[in-house]
Parts: C-alpha cells; structure tokens; sequence
C-alpha cells in the first residue's frame, strides 16, 4: 500500500521523479514480481530521466532560440541544398562543443541557415549543454546598453560561460568601430574554451574586408575561422517557395 507520508517526503526532497514512478508502480499489477533491487532501478532511473528533462527544459528556455522547434531530426536533406548528411551527423555529436569548436554557416537569404543554427543549438541543450541565441544586431545592442550602464564585465562575463553561443545574420549591416571591438572581446573570451555558431549572407572569405579594420579584422578572422566546420546552403529561398505553396 502507497505510503502517504513517505511519499510527502519524496516530494519535500524534490525526488518527484521518484514518487511519480513509486506511485505508478503501486497501480501496475505486476510489480510484485520484480525484485527490491529491480524496483528501485527503476525508481532511480525515472528520478534520473525527470532531472535530465527538467534540465533540457530549462537550457532550452534560457537559450531562447529564434526557431525553439528546430531540430536536427527535421532538416532537410533535399538535393539542391547540398547539405552534406555525414557532416550534420557529426555536429550532432556534440563532439565539436566539446571540443570548443565554431560552426559557420553561409549562404543566400531564405535558405535555411537560422533553422540548422538553431537546430544545432536545440541539440546542444538536448546534450546537456547551455546554449544562447542572438542576432548579431541585438547583440550589439545588448553590448552597448552594458557599456552605458556599467555591466559590460558582468555581460561578457555571462556570455563566456555559455557552452555555445549563436550569432544568427552577422554581417548584414555595416559594422562600428565599437562593435568591432565587441566581437573581439566576445570571441577572445571564448576561443578554445567555448563553441560559437555564427550564420551570415556573407562567405567567410569575405568577413576581413567586410571587418575593415586590419588589426581587428586580423584577430576576429583568426578567432571565427580557425578551427571552424563550414556549411554552405545553396538552392531557392524557402520562404519563396513557402509563399508560393500557400497560393
């Protein structure tokens, strides 16, 4: 018979994965057959599974990624993409976050490059790992603000410690002498340490030009380029195609 005051006590210790399986185990008939040490196997790995989806939950509401249902399983592997499948397989991993490694993916508008970001974060989370979007606009804005009002330390700070960071549409506007330098600080705090996915309409072979600054342009390349996996997306826009579908 169910325990009431046993049971209170699971959930007083936060073990709600463990009460809700010992609850449910007193409703299946056939409990009675498995052993102590079966029973509470089972016990242990339910309570392991609520910790572990409690966790993903929360990574992927911290991350805040632009496209919360992309996942990797959903990608699409259409010839004219040109998607390379074993390369995503490998991404998938997580091996490359681990292994403190950047992602640059490139190609025309509308070709799906915020969709494979954010499903590359999505995987990330679902791995155990913390993960951050931002378009590159709003984080430069969000740098500015912290230089104003005197965060900016506490800012990057918080930003370096997030295994992985997204920087969706880098390089569409023109970019600041200030803005410059806040790449370079985001990057520097992060190269080696941390893995960084970064999409633009702009071929990385373009980004020092684009950067303007020798010196800068110099450091940031050397930090986003070395030791990066590149995708390439090609065929029509998607939203084209998507708005054509609905007509």
């Amino acid at each position: 018979m169910l325990n009431e005051p046993t049971l209170e006590k699971l959930k007083t210790m936060r073990l709600d994965g463990l009460a809700a399986a010992w609850a449910e185990q007193q409703r299946q008939p056939n409990t009675a057959e498995l052993s102590f040490d079966e029973r509470l196997g089972l016990l242990v790995d339910a309570e392991w599974m609520h910790r572990e989806n409690k966790k993903m939950k929360r990574a992927l509401s911290e991350a805040k990624l632009r496209l919360a249902q992309a996942c990797v399983e959903d990608i699409d592997y259409s010839a004219r993409r040109e998607i390379d499948k074993a390369v995503v397989r490998q991404l998938a991993s997580c091996r490359w976050i681990e292994e403190h490694q950047a992602v640059l993916i490139t190609g025309m508008t509308g070709t799906g490059k915020s969709y494979l970001a954010c499903a590359l974060a999505h995987q990330a989370c679902r791995k155990g790992f913390r993960a951050v979007y931002r378009r590159a606009s709003r984080l430069f804005d969000e740098l500015k603000l912290a230089r104003a009002d005197g965060t900016y330390p506490r800012v990057l700070a918080r930003l370096a410690r997030v295994d992985v960071i997204v920087i969706d549409d880098f390089a569409v506007a023109p970019v600041t002498d200030a803005q410059r330098a806040d790449l370079l600080e985001l990057l520097e705090d992060r190269y080696g340490v941390r893995s960084t996915i970064v999409t633009s309409q702009l071929p990385p072979a373009q980004w020092h030009d684009y950067l303007a600054d020798p010196t800068l342009a110099d450091a940031i390349c050397d930090r986003l380029l070395n030791n990066a996996h590149r995708l390439v997306l090609k065929g029509p826009s998607k939203r084209k195609v998507e708005d054509k579908k609905d007509n």
